[in-house]
């Protein structure tokens, strides 16, 4: 190991982890922009005479529009560089929010879908994945996992604030204050700290990667990615419905929404301790095999949402869900660097992700939908366990497969 604390022959210094704190702190901001929503789901409802599901619409738009996104703004990140795709996706972000915090239910789903998702939230997970992932070659997953947790840091730090500011300022000003903060945060972040990667990461590092052309797991490459994309879709759509509807959910059972918003910190808290977790057991184990093992905890909590409506017990459960699904998205991710050869990741992990968007805004959307029919959670998040168990028993094909096909050489 040299002075700039490089391993030999590796691509990894320190740099490597400045790069990734600051992919960490930029994606931990842009993930507070849809839980603007997510917490003020009853007082939007309440203020514009509608059900649940218009506002929860919202929120669904903004992931689709970052997956449907995330593909375009990778292959342009990897033309001009991932720092100006980041620093006009932040501005996109502040400006989405900025409408929405002005207007009606209209300027809410077109700035949802356009400018928080589409132009914004785009041009930062999925870019900034396959980014840090260049720059890292030994413990490329533990890095994944890392930047990955932003989402989980947002989801722990931002609602008891958003809280706490809807209640004090109300929801538009809450989110017109966070528009300014998120451009103030992000732009200045991407234009110190993001340069280009390493040419010798983008290759692969010391270690070859699969060569372009070559079978998967023994099946041509693009059903495998097909069946990941698949795998993404179902595991997200269980995810999103106790991040989407958790302080919904507990005051309709008795418990004061400030309660549900530090319920719905836990849940993303434990996540991100747990992804740390995750991203160490992957660099052992691959990703297919972390995905396994972390949608089989997340399949288990999701049941317990079903019989458990005690406070502390809540508590628990949502705890253990957040350790469940916090190793999916790094898993994959992982799954993709190792599958597939190096040159092909700017379009083949926002390809595998999109679909996981599309899960997380059906999710959650679903869920607003049957709680409007039903009048209770039950049916919603009975269906979200079915999904996971589709998870399941894609990835477990998948692993089945892996232990008879073996990737010309291993990236660990």
């Amino acid at each position: 190991m040299d002075g700039s604390g490089a391993q030999a022959g590796s691509v990894e210094t320190r740099t490597s982890w400045v790069v990734a704190i600051a992919a960490l702190t930029v994606l931990s901001v842009s993930y507070g922009a849809p839980l603007t929503t997510v917490v003020a789901l009853k007082p939007i409802a309440e203020e514009f005479g509608a059900t649940r599901s218009a506002p929860a619409l919202a929120v669904a738009l903004t992931f689709i529009g970052a997956g449907c996104g995330g593909i375009a703004m990778g292959w342009i990140a990897e033309r001009i560089g991932v720092r100006a795709v980041v620093i006009f996706g932040g501005a996109m972000i502040g400006t989405g929010l900025t409408i929405s915090s002005l207007g009606g239910l209209t300027q809410l789903y077109i700035s949802s879908f356009l400018l928080v998702g589409l132009l914004g939230a785009a041009g930062m997970f999925a870019p900034l994945m396959t980014y840090v992932s260049r720059w890292f070659d030994v413990r490329r997953g533990t890095a994944i996992a890392l930047i990955s947790a932003g989402q989980y840091i947002a989801g722990a730090l931002w609602p008891p604030l958003f809280q706490y500011g809807i209640g004090a300022i109300g929801w538009r000003g809450t989110m017109l204050a966070y528009a300014v903060f998120a451009v103030v945060v992000i732009v200045p972040l991407a234009a110190i700290f993001l340069r280009r990667a390493p040419k010798a990461a983008a290759l692969g590092g010391i270690y070859d990667g699969p060569r372009v052309g070559e079978k998967v797991l023994g099946l041509p490459p693009n059903l495998v990615l097909a069946a990941l994309g698949f795998a993404t879709f179902c595991c997200c759509m269980t995810m999103s419905m106790p991040m989407a509807h958790m302080v919904a959910f507990c005051s309709d059972i008795g418990i004061a929404p400030a309660q549900g918003a530090a319920m719905l910190s836990v849940l993303l808290g434990s996540a991100f301790f747990a992804r740390q977790f995750w991203g160490w057991l992957a660099d052992r184990i691959g990703g297919l095999r972390t995905i396994l093992w972390a949608s089989a905890a997340q399949a288990t909590a999701m049941a317990g949402f079903l019989v458990t409506q005690d406070e502390i017990g809540l508590f628990t459960i949502s705890a253990v869900f957040g350790f469940g699904f916090g190793g999916l998205i790094p898993g994959y991710v992982l799954a993709a660097r190792e599958l597939f050869p190096a040159s092909e990741a700017s379009w083949r992990i926002p390809t595998m992700l999109l679909p996981g968007s599309l899960g997380m805004a059906g999710g959650g959307w679903l869920a607003g939908v049957m709680y409007d029919r039903f009048a209770f959670y039950a049916p919603a998040f009975a269906v979200g366990v079915l999904f996971n168990l589709l998870n399941l028993a894609v990835i477990g094909a998948l692993v089945m497969r892996s232990r008879q096909w073996r990737p010309s050489t291993a990236l660990a």
